[in-house]
């Protein structure tokens, strides 16, 4: 027996008909008790071994895709070790059926998150930033009732910055310029001006806030936070595949991303709105193997520091948008995934087209990378997000498997 999820999804149909407001805002993201800082490496393993591990997974990724209504394509590129497996079912493009590569483009939605949290505590691991300095201190520009909001409340979301991407105003702006993003500090603008609680004292999954980061990055450093990306986490990592693009353009070749509405046919979506939408929080680029390559260099902390990790990976109650597999916690800008097989951290996302799974053991030598081309959320398909979870947890499986 081997091991094994609230975004609103957006069409090109409904954003053309003009419904999309809060849709759209949904699809862009998506009590405080004893905090844990503890790690679980590599344990426990799961029972089965890596033949049985994969083969559970093949099957599963077979059936998503035979579902009317499921991804016309996903892959699941596990890392064990040196030995890294891509599973793959359907296609990456129904134009002609080709499947899946581990160098194709994709966009990551929210795991991007992940990418400014490398950022942030790059900083703060060198003194540039520290985790509690406040949004008045770097943004006095900024509303000021968000001036005492910390980095540290930021990337763990406690920060009360209503999320700029659930606004009215954001949706109609949106559907105006869709393929045109403002600079990322109007898209601020559209969250208001008041927080939605104390800073600290909730968590509340937030884009604002990710959006914050990286303004915050971008005032410390003088330069621009597409420079600090490259300086601190692509070069380092060797990443040349992975960009922050402000457009609706992708590198070729691509995975193309599809809205799923069945009677209706696929379409695609890929170029529905400009990355610049959504920016620090959901707006990078890459393929199933260099993200795999990041989160396994970001959970071991190559970006960071000791003391810094240590800080990232204090856990509070808190899930990723979609939620992981198992139980889910959140620390600062990583979640923790708790399965029956053993725990993994990372995080997830969607945006129309893409749902993202990215995560490794807290000594990044076990990996996974699940990605999918439709949106797929609790809200607009919770019988293929079960599905699409249950895949998660086997993939976590697949990858925590005894050799």
């Amino acid at each position: 027996m081997t091991c094994g999820g609230s975004d609103v999804a957006v069409t090109r149909r409904t954003f053309l008909t003009g419904t999309a407001v809060t849709a759209v805002a949904g699809a862009l993201a998506r009590g405080f008790t004893a905090a844990s800082s503890a790690l679980a490496e590599d344990a426990p393993a799961a029972p089965a071994s890596p033949g049985a591990a994969d083969v559970a997974l093949d099957q599963a990724l077979t059936r998503l895709v035979q579902h009317l209504d499921g991804p016309p394509g996903i892959a699941a590129l596990v890392q064990r070790g040196d030995q890294a497996i891509l599973h793959r079912a359907g296609t990456a493009d129904l134009a002609d059926g080709a499947p899946i590569q581990a160098s194709d483009s994709m966009r990551l939605a929210s795991a991007s998150k992940a990418f400014s949290g490398a950022v942030a505590l790059s900083l703060a691991a060198d003194g540039t930033l520290s985790l509690g300095d406040s949004v008045g201190t770097w943004l006095p520009q900024l509303p000021r009732a968000w001036s005492k909001v910390t980095l540290r409340e930021l990337l763990n979301h406690t920060s009360g910055i209503p999320d700029y991407s659930q606004t009215a105003a954001f949706g109609q702006a949106l559907m105006k310029s869709p393929l045109k993003a403002p600079p990322p500090r109007v898209l601020l603008s559209y969250a208001g001006k008041r927080l939605n609680f104390t800073p600290g004292s909730t968590y509340k999954y937030s884009n604002s806030d990710n959006i914050v980061v990286g303004l915050m990055v971008e005032a410390a450093t003088g330069k621009s936070y597409e420079t600090e990306l490259a300086e601190r986490v692509f070069v380092p990592l060797g990443l040349t595949a992975t960009s922050l693009p402000r457009g609706a353009g992708m590198p070729v070749p691509f995975v193309h991303g599809y809205d799923v509405a069945p009677p209706q046919p696929p379409e695609d979506v890929t170029f529905l709105f400009a990355a610049g939408w959504a920016w620090a929080a959901g707006g990078m680029v890459s393929t199933p193997a260099e993200a795999n390559t990041f989160i396994r260099a970001y959970v071991r902390g190559a970006t960071t520091s000791p003391p810094v990790r240590s800080a990232q990976f204090t856990f509070r109650p808190g899930g990723s948008e979609p939620p992981g597999p198992g139980q889910n916690s959140a620390g600062l800008a990583i979640f923790r995934y708790q399965t029956s097989c053993g725990t993994v951290y990372g995080h997830t996302g969607n945006t129309p087209g893409y749902t993202q799974f990215l995560a490794a053991s807290a000594n990044g030598r076990r990996s996974v990378v699940v990605s999918a081309n439709s949106q797929i959320t609790p809200t607009t398909n919770p019988e293929r997000f079960t599905e699409l979870r249950q895949i998660y947890a086997l993939a976590v499986g697949a990858a925590l498997a005894r050799y």
